[in-house]
């Protein structure tokens, strides 16, 4: 398994009238720690692209426990808990700044060649970092 955090303050404009983060913005807040991870791994998201894999998300499935609320500071735990294949599966838990839960999710991205705009397995650079950074449960 591979676990990250990574923190986040909401901004104003993520709010709504109400100064709860718009439900559009979770979806935007797990693109960035799942970049953060991908660094820690040792790799930027733009060398991975550079190296000719995109990663399209193919599936996003979130559920809202409690409402997050502007100038708080988010912490979201990023995991892999499966070795990807031609998929890669993120799961998290976004927590406030009491430390309760207030979402869950999971995003499924695949890895697709840049040239022939083909599915392909995790490329080997990647599935090294994986392998090198992967800690049992």
């Amino acid at each position: 398994m591979i676990h990250t955090t990574h923190s986040l303050r909401v901004r104003y404009g993520e709010t709504d009238a109400m100064k709860y983060v718009y439900y559009g913005n979770y979806a935007e807040y797990l693109e960035v720690a799942r970049v953060e991870l991908f660094r820690t791994l040792g790799i930027s998201y733009d060398e991975i692209e550079k190296r000719g894999i995109w990663l399209p998300v193919s599936e996003y499935k979130i559920k809202y426990l409690k409402p997050a609320f502007y100038d708080e500071i988010l912490e979201i735990h990023t995991y892999v808990k499966k070795i990807p294949g031609v998929r890669i599966e993120f799961e998290y838990e976004i927590y406030n700044q009491s430390k309760q839960k207030i979402s869950e999710a999971t995003v499924t991205l695949f890895f697709l060649d840049a040239t022939t705009n083909k599915v392909s397995k995790c490329p080997d650079f990647l599935m090294e970092l994986i392998e090198k950074n992967w800690k049992k449960e």
